[in-house]
């Protein structure tokens, strides 16, 4: 058996959150493969080194002295390497970095080295840096093929191994960054390569719940949930993972289990491929606010495909990926994320309205989306009744509704005031009941 098991930043924050994991890899023999994310937060009040080394990368691009900004940052490392009486050369590391304080990847991509060369000296694992494994393409995509060869060849010499999350780099050596919460995406990609028996994701929460605790009170925690269904919450706001976490290791259904570093013997959550016996049926809630619908009438006579494609080939000169498309007969909606076309929605406007088969367009802002994800919503019938019903007698005005024919999920658009309204009544009016 072979285990790959990552820590998020809050799990690896102080020296005394490096003796809670190492208790954790130690206790099992099996957890050979250990990825780690920067320092986090030790509370509220603190600030994660990757926003820090952010901070530290925006004062160099605009001249600013950042020389309390890296002190910062340098003590909190000193801190646990004083504390764990650890040998790492952080002297020697920090002169390193402002050699290369330039280039911003880089720099940000420290915040995981670090932990992790410190991590690996305190387990007595071999540190693997990620760079020399994880392999993109020039054009910002995972080289999957060159990098599960990169990490057997190195992973069949070394029985157990520390790697960075978050970062990789490009051909060249240049490093490079995955999006923010990457290093759930690290872990995946190395339980893929090695045909790991399970990955492990330890964080600051028990699992997954159906719905947040920040606005239902002590909700349902999920013990068992698919891939699919885990990629729709996770992407409508279930921010527990990185909902492209699952994607290498879906194939091979290797089982990924949500853990709390802090409860590590709870049960957590489990997510497989296969789907597990469950009565319930609905399995989450997750929502975002800020969206906005570019409403669009045509003319009768024009067919709906065109104008379509029209208004998509518009949005695509802007960069704007769409959330969602309903429609009706002779007009349609197109919902985006307010803030990415905040600085360009005139000038969107203006080219949608070249095209004289459009008669008419209205904005509609300040919208969230609501996604009631189940996979036994489809045997049982009358869910979107239940939807509509809940939220009228709780004067909520739906503004749109779309499901697909797997019936996997139901998204329902409010309005923001609403949003927090909304998950409650649903939450209390199906998980609950």
């Amino acid at each position: 058996m072979i285990v790959v098991t990552k820590f998020g930043g809050s799990s690896v924050s102080s020296y005394e959150r490096f003796k809670q994991v190492k208790e954790i890899v130690l206790k099992d023999d099996n957890r050979k493969v250990v990825v780690s994310s920067a320092i986090g937060k030790i509370d509220s009040s603190d600030n994660k080194i990757t926003d820090l080394l952010y901070l530290l990368s925006a004062h160099v691009k605009y001249k600013v002295n950042y020389d309390q900004v890296f002190n910062t940052i340098k003590v909190r490392f000193y801190t646990i390497k004083k504390e764990l009486n650890l040998k790492i050369d952080l002297e020697k590391e920090f002169a390193e970095i402002e050699k290369n304080i330039n280039s911003e990847d880089y720099l940000v991509s420290r915040g995981e080295y670090l932990t992790s060369l410190m991590l690996s000296e305190y387990l007595g694992f071999k540190f693997i840096d990620a760079k020399d494994i994880i392999e993109f393409n020039y054009d910002g995509k995972v080289n999957y093929e060159k990098t599960y060869k990169l990490i057997n060849e190195k992973y069949n010499k070394i029985d157990k191994i520390v790697v960075p999350g978050f970062y990789g780099s490009y051909p060249n050596g240049d490093i490079k960054l995955f999006s923010r919460g990457g290093s759930d995406i690290t872990g995946s990609i190395l339980a893929r390569a090695i045909n790991a028996t399970r990955y492990e994701n330890f964080t600051d929460v028990d699992g997954f719940y159906c719905a947040s605790p920040k606005i239902v009170d002590n909700p349902r925690l999920i013990s068992k949930i698919t891939y699919d269904e885990l990629r729709e919450l996770s992407y409508m706001g279930a921010s527990v993972i990185h909902e492209e976490t699952i994607l290498p290791i879906q194939d091979l259904n290797i089982p990924l289990y949500i853990k709390n570093t802090f409860n590590p013997d709870g049960i957590g959550t489990i997510i497989t491929k296969d789907e597990t016996e469950s009565n319930n049926i609905i399995t989450g809630i997750a929502g975002k606010k800020d969206f906005l619908a570019i409403n669009i009438t045509k003319s009768k006579s024009q067919g709906k495909l065109e104008i379509i494609d029209y208004v998509l080939n518009v949005l695509k000169k802007y960069h704007v990926p769409i959330e969602s498309i309903p429609t009706s007969i002779d007009s349609f909606s197109i919902v985006v994320e307010e803030n990415l076309v905040k600085r360009n929605i005139y000038d969107i406007v203006q080219d949608l309205k070249e095209n004289e088969d459009i008669i008419d367009i209205k904005i509609d802002d300040g919208l969230a989306l609501i996604a009631v994800v189940g996979r036994n919503m489809v045997y049982k019938p009358g869910i979107s009744a239940k939807l509509f019903s809940l939220l009228g007698e709780n004067k909520i005005n739906i503004k749109l509704i779309s499901q697909n024919t797997s019936e996997i999920s139901i998204i329902i658009g409010v309005q923001n005031k609403d949003f927090e309204k909304a998950i409650k009544a649903i939450y209390n009016g199906t998980v609950k009941e």
